[in-house]
Order: C-alpha cells, then sequence, then structure tokens
C-alpha cells in the first residue's frame, strides 16, 4: 500500500461559528487529497480514459482543530477490485500526532468516454498498491 501525504494549515474560512474546523471542510479535505493522489500517481493515458466517482463516504469524527493548526492529510487504498476501490483518509493534529478524522470512501471506476463504469486494470491496481 503506497500512502500519501499532505500538510495544510487551517485559516479562517475552514471554521465554522463554533470557531473549529467546519464537518463539511473535513470532507472536502478528503476529497481533495483524493484526487491529488490519482493525478500525481495516474499516467496522462489513465487521467483521459478513467474518471472516479464517489459511491458512499463514511466518515468517524475523533478531535477538533482548530484556526492556525498545522494538519497532516493521509492517504491510501486499502482495497482495488472489480469496479470499486476502497480509500482510506486519516486527519491528524500535526503537532499532537492525534487522529481527527478518518473517512472511508468507496469510488467506482468509470470510463471517461462512455461514462459507464469499468474493471480495474492490473496498471491501476498496482499503481496505489506496490
Amino acid at each position: 500500500m503506497k500512502e500519501f501525504t499532505q500538510l495544510i494549515q487551517v485559516k479562517e474560512d475552514d471554521l465554522d461559528d463554533l470557531m473549529h474546523v467546519n464537518n463539511v471542510r473535513y470532507l472536502q479535505w478528503a476529497q481533495d487529497i483524493a484526487k491529488e493522489h490519482w493525478q500525481t500517481e495516474a499516467t496522462q493515458e489513465m487521467l483521459d480514459d478513467y474518471i472516479w466517482m464517489v459511491l458512499s463516504h463514511y466518515i468517524t469524527y475523533k478531535g477538533q482543530a482548530f484556526l492556525n493548526d498545522e494538519i497532516l492529510l493521509k492517504t491510501f487504498i486499502k482495497k482495488a477490485e472489480g469496479v470499486t476501490s476502497t480509500r482510506v483518509v486519516e486527519i491528524y493534529n500535526n503537532s499532537t500526532n492525534k487522529l481527527l478524522v478518518k473517512c472511508v470512501t468507496e469510488w467506482c471506476l468509470i470510463n471517461n468516454h462512455s461514462k459507464r463504469p469499468i474493471r480495474l486494470t492490473e496498471d491501476l491496481k498496482n499503481l496505489f498498491t506496490n
């Protein structure tokens, strides 16, 4: 399993009325790092031929983040078979290493031209697991 990470800093527009990171922002970060991981690892041909569509998100909130906190986003593919992939995103307070959020997302691979689901090739599976 290949892990992909990114550091970000909490900004004012990430906050909700309680002055901590809005729950919806965590989901946005999870989607953003998934997209960046895909775009970083995939070949241009893969980017042209395939798109990913969300089937489900399961999010567990374990802590809070506040203005100026440094956040570590970690993602990896837990399972890839058939037309689906299970991606895990863990969001940590980088200073304390405390897990704040865990998001497990089921993605479906779509042929970009036909817009229909398509089975993952071995190249696609190996992209994230080796």
